[in-house]
């Protein structure tokens, strides 16, 4: 009887990473963005990150006295709900709009559906995408001491050369931790050497996106084939919209978030390729020069659909043998 195999109830896999161990792994990767972002806007910039951090943790330790249960902000999420909201926020946005935006990320998008784990969509982005619905006025406006005039997308959207070099360095207007392709690289870097994300849904995103620019874009295949275009593809064009906007922030630091993407390997690709392929038409056929937040929510409503497909049958309803 002493060799008879215990049964017991699931999870059955262990780990001792903890959910508070990923979150405060995330925030250490966004610095290199964060400090960037401050360096490159000065002031008001760290300030808008202190009030959008301050705000979204105060909120949900609120929320949880008012509901009557336990303080829930020790595990580090809504840090990282209110840090990603800043950096995804223009830089002399009104204080306002940040505590507006935070405390709408917070509540609504997260507590309202069960908080950490149940949220169906990315708190941070769905916060940023109510924002520019109902203040465009000033979640379109990046110009700033630093930098005046059309981001580098919206030239690019218009016809205009842009200087990649710039780009990737960060010396661009744009959000506040969108513009540095190296900062965010550093922290995905970080991630990935943890174990904390991996490289199937940003590699497939950004892989996807840059075929679909290829086939599509302005100097793209297409336009070339039909006669629209003059010029045959070109590679700076790719390298901009690559390095523009919240491409690299979006795919790997939001896109990766655990509770809104698919769980399976299979699923993740397709996720990915998804979120790829949104972008790019965002981008290309859409009326305005960005995509990375609206791509991703509307992949995240689809990832149950997604993971219904992808999921492997249980042993003994029709799936293969391990």
């Amino acid at each position: 009887m002493k060799d008879m195999m215990q049964v017991s109830s699931n999870p059955h896999v262990r780990s001792r990473v903890t959910t508070s161990m990923i979150m405060y792994s995330v925030v250490i990767a966004l610095l290199p963005a964060t400090v960037f972002g401050i360096i490159q806007f000065g002031w008001y910039a760290a300030l808008i990150i202190a009030v959008t951090v301050g705000t979204a943790v105060l909120t949900e330790h609120l929320f949880c006295l008012i509901s009557k249960k336990p303080s829930t902000v020790k595990d580090g999420s809504a840090m990282v709900t209110g840090l990603l909201l800043a950096l995804n926020l223009p830089p002399h946005i009104p204080v306002w709009i940040a505590i507006f935006g935070a405390v709408f990320a917070i509540v609504v998008v997260k507590l309202l559906f069960g908080g950490l784990g149940q949220n169906f969509m990315n708190p941070a982005l769905g916060a940023r995408c109510f924002l520019v619905i109902s203040f465009a006025k000033y979640m379109t406006n990046f110009d700033c001491d630093a930098f005046t005039g059309p981001t580098p997308l919206a030239l690019l959207k218009d016809g205009e050369c842009v200087n990649v070099f710039n780009m990737v360095l960060g010396k661009t207007g744009g959000t506040i931790g969108e513009t540095s392709v190296i900062a965010i690289v550093l922290g995905a870097c970080f991630l990935i050497w943890l174990g904390v994300i991996d490289l199937r849904i940003p590699g497939m995103y950004i892989l996807s996106f840059a075929v679909f620019v290829v086939i599509f874009g302005q100097n793209g295949l297409v336009p070339y084939l039909t006669g629209s275009s003059s010029s045959f593809f070109n590679l700076t064009y790719l390298c901009a919209q690559l390095s523009g906007g919240g491409l690299m922030l979006g795919a790997f630091f939001m896109a990766t978030d655990y509770t809104t993407r698919p769980i399976t390997k299979k699923g993740q690709y397709l996720y990915g390729i998804l979120l790829g392929i949104l972008t790019g038409l965002f981008r290309i056929f859409g009326p305005g020069a960005e995509g990375v937040s609206y791509a991703i929510i509307l992949g995240n409503l689809v990832v149950p659909l997604i993971e219904k497909f992808t999921m492997p049958k249980a042993f003994g309803k029709g799936g293969e043998k391990a």
